[in-house]
């Protein structure tokens, strides 16, 4: 096996969550190809220290704030790659290719992923996800007070959405996905259809969750190229396939007790972390978690928080 280079990378946002990149340049490697600035951590040196000194070196800024956003790892074939990509909300200085690479701001939704290295295209869609995914909790069989409640998430500032309502039939189910639908449309959030994909094909929507039971049947990714597609998982098995499929995003639990699982034995943040770094995709954490848990999440690898409990609101 070659020998793993670790890179740090920076995912530097401006006030308007506009994200700095970098053009290779020719004569290397992925040459020619857009890029997020950073390079190769020294020994001996911490994740921070190394993205401060190379975000120093190549752009002349001074980071002062960062958080982990996602770890990538990536077989070349000539070389593999482990990509520490950190978020950087706060620095000093004007970023400026202090080696003549032109750099360019461009939000993560206007990124074409063929623009970039193999290696960097799930930090694309890391950064086109929010660190909060909501997933619809009781009462749907009661629509106006259900989407009552949605109304409050979305004006708080929900803006992923699984719409979760097992007991439904597939008719109801999709007369409440539509009016679902018009709410997250109104405030920009998305809204995933945790369903038999074969019973919403022609519902209006922006992606896709699938359980962990049908993610295991699949042989091919389900849905539109252009929609979000995702999965429930519960072991490294089901986070493969996956990654197999080219699902955008998984959530892995449960993280800690749940009310609703009370037998089911949690993971815990370091065996979740454990094997979310095997994972190159985004990776959210669920199972009996609030906000308050969202900087241990991004500590272990996570892309944020998924919970029902934790962020549906109250009557």
């Amino acid at each position: 096996m070659p020998e793993i280079i670790h890179v740090m990378a920076g995912a530097i946002a401006d006030a308007s969550g506009r994200i700095l990149v970098g053009k290779r340049p020719d004569h290397v490697h992925q040459g020619g190809l857009w890029e997020f600035p950073g390079g190769k951590l020294e020994p001996g040196e911490s994740p921070e220290a190394g993205l401060a000194r190379e975000l120093a070196e190549e752009l002349g800024i001074q980071v002062r704030a960062s958080r982990p956003l996602i770890r990538v790892h990536h077989d070349y074939g000539d070389r593999h790659i482990l990509l520490d990509v950190h978020r950087v909300d706060d620095y000093a200085g004007v970023p400026h290719g202090r080696e003549g690479q032109p750099l360019d701001w461009l939000a993560p939704e206007e990124m074409d992923p063929a623009a970039f290295p193999a290696a960097d295209r799930p930090i694309i869609t890391s950064l086109r996800l929010p660190p909060l995914m909501l997933i619809t909790g009781e009462e749907p069989d009661r629509p106006d007070a259900f989407l009552a409640r949605l109304g409050r998430a979305l004006e708080t500032g929900a803006r992923l959405v699984q719409l979760r309502a097992h007991q439904l039939s597939a008719n109801d189910y999709v007369h409440l996905a539509q009016a679902a639908c018009d709410l997250c449309d109104r405030t920009g959030a998305k809204l995933l259809l945790n369903r038999d994909p074969a019973e919403v094909a022609s519902v209006p929507r922006h992606g896709l969750h699938l359980n962990s039971q049908v993610l295991m049947t699949l042989r091919e990714r389900p849905g539109r190229s252009s929609e979000l597609v995702g999965a429930s998982c519960h072991d490294p098995v089901q986070l493969a396939r996956a990654v197999d499929l080219g699902l955008d995003y998984a959530l892995l639990s449960p993280v800690k007790p749940t009310a609703s699982h009370p037998e089911t034995s949690p993971l815990g943040w370091n065996t979740f972390a454990a094997w979310v770094d095997l994972v190159p995709l985004p990776v959210y954490a669920l199972g009996g978690l609030t906000t308050d848990d969202l900087d241990d999440a991004f500590q272990h690898g996570a892309q944020g928080i998924a919970a029902i409990r934790g962020l549906w609101p109250a009557r």
